[in-house]
């Protein structure tokens, strides 16, 4: 059994998050919280997230798994006026959704979990570190964006850098270790990733989060760390690197 209400703003950041990667979900509700694990179709960039009852109106939950269509989530989403909740219901023997948004009232039928791939978080030993604002995190990647496709972050001691090199252009944005939350780095690191995962999320969440915690390696995954709803949502997003060289 679930019935769960939430507030608009907080279901759109959930679903706008998740629809960076895909357009299908698992979501494992529990007696306090959410969890949904997923990876985009090339298996190249993967997501945890999780969000704490505290995060909703009100909660009531049983361990129970729902597969979502994220596009019916974010069109229903769509109609709720700022003000408005969204109320969930589901019971497992009846294997029907009810969500209402005001005097709206949507059923979805659930997606096959058992087709659903939920990833295995990875562990990587990631050392280097730099923590800014999601506001500059956003900006770096759309001035990265104007030029090429890949990105180059570069981390020392005294600042971290966004870099992409065009066939006639390029842009460089560098902070200051003054000018971050967080700098941590035993020693000089560079990696590339591709722009087409990373600008998208950037954009999502510029405006929803205070800080990004960017963790990388030298041709190591990049893995991205940030919290919304008053810390009650937490995001892990990793993307695999993209070794310069590389066809």
């Amino acid at each position: 059994m679930l019935n769960i209400t939430a507030k608009q703003d907080t279901m759109r950041t959930i679903v706008d998050i998740l629809t960076v990667l895909v357009e299908e979900a698992k979501f494992n509700f529990s007696g306090d919280h959410i969890e949904v694990r997923s990876v985009d179709p090339s298996h190249v960039a993967m997501i945890r997230m999780e969000v704490d009852s505290a995060a909703f109106e009100a909660w009531e939950s049983e361990d129970c798994s729902v597969g979502f269509e994220l596009s019916k989530l974010r069109d229903l989403i769509g109609l709720a006026g700022a003000e408005d909740l969204i109320e969930l219901q589901y019971d497992e023997n009846d294997g029907r959704v009810n969500i209402q948004v005001g005097e709206i009232n949507r059923v979805i039928r659930p997606l096959d979990r058992a087709a659903m791939v939920e990833p295995r978080v990875p562990e990587v030993p990631l050392t280097s570190r730099a923590t800014l604002s999601g506001i500059k995190f956003s900006r770096a990647l759309r001035a990265a964006k104007q030029v090429g496709d890949l990105v180059t972050l570069s981390l020392n001691s005294q600042s971290f850098s966004v870099n992409v090199s065009g066939d006639t252009d390029s842009v460089n944005v560098t902070y200051e270790a003054g000018e971050m939350e967080e700098l941590v780095c035993d020693g000089p690191v560079r990696s590339q990733y591709s722009l087409a995962y990373l600008q998208p999320l950037a954009k999502r969440i510029e405006n929803i989060v205070d800080s990004v915690a960017i963790n990388f390696g030298e041709n190591y995954p990049l893995k991205l760390e940030f919290e919304f709803a008053n810390g009650a949502g937490r995001c892990v997003y990793f993307l695999a690197p993209r070794i310069e060289g590389e066809a």
